[in-house]
């Protein structure tokens, strides 16, 4: 998709599953490779793009969109639902052109707005929102369907 000293963004595919195990590990997000790999798959199917910020390597960083059409809204609206940038490789523009390509992604599909989860107590996601447009608009509530085992 896009480009910038060598770092290229583009589509997710079913070989980047044991680097995203890595990436979602130093984020303290331990997913077994059995199951992540359907996730992917299963997201791969879906309205949406999952994003990689690609290097030498493991990926750097990953964004996951899906969008859908709301009552509230003329045009579909794109949910992100994962932004996450290596520890190592932040404050290097990583989540901006993974933004960005979403963003292209998003317009293309039909989407007047992105919306983004950030909470306050996750401090340097809250603070890139308000850097690159995004504007406080209420909170959210989540409820389980079924019992956590």
């Amino acid at each position: 998709m896009s480009s910038r000293h060598g770092l290229s963004i583009r589509a997710a595919d079913n070989g980047d599953v044991d680097g995203l195990v890595e990436l979602l590990k130093t984020a303290g997000l331990t997913i077994a490779r059995d199951k992540l790999a359907p996730r992917l798959s299963a997201m791969q199917d879906q309205s949406g793009a999952l994003l990689i910020a690609d290097e030498w390597g493991p990926p750097s960083g990953v964004i996951a969109v899906h969008w859908h059409s709301v009552l509230t809204a003329d045009l579909k609206v794109g949910w992100i639902s994962a932004l996450l940038v290596d520890p190592d490789r932040r404050r290097n523009g990583v989540a901006r052109l993974l933004l960005k390509a979403v963003s292209q992604a998003a317009r293309s599909a039909g989407c007047g707005e992105l919306v983004l989860h950030a909470p306050t107590e996750h401090g340097d996601l809250h603070t890139f929102c308000l850097a690159t447009g995004f504007v406080e608009s209420g909170e959210i509530f989540t409820r389980a369907l079924r019992k956590r085992s």
